[in-house]
């Protein structure tokens, strides 16, 4: 059973090695379609919405699209903030103001 558990952390470090390698060692080889590279300019943001949108959206376990949901109305003022000024920290301390600001109104 225990060489079980050391064969399969060799295989995962393996492919692990393999998949994050490839393109430092192919390098400048490797040439994506135009196409791709410009799909892969959004990652990023796409990556940032699928973990940020399910903490606003969700209250305790539940979706909640509606006014009394603090955190997504507060994470749409700071959207709109950082639209207007582009300022990182103006919008991290906008929101987190928002925030307690519509818990606050929203009462205990």
């Amino acid at each position: 059973m225990e060489w079980q558990v050391w064969l399969s952390i060799a295989g995962i470090t393996l492919s692990t090695f393999l998949a994050r390698s490839t393109l430092l060692v192919a390098g400048s080889r490797l040439r994506l379609p135009p196409r791709v590279e410009s799909a892969l300019r959004f990652a990023p943001a796409c990556a940032l919405a699928a973990i940020v949108l399910p903490d606003l959206a969700y209250v305790q376990g539940v979706l909640q699209f509606d006014l009394h949901n603090a955190r997504l109305l507060a994470g749409v003022v700071a959207t709109v903030f950082f639209a207007l000024t582009r300022s990182m920290t103006g919008t991290i301390g906008l929101g987190m103001c928002a925030y307690w600001a519509l818990r606050y109104l929203a009462g205990p």
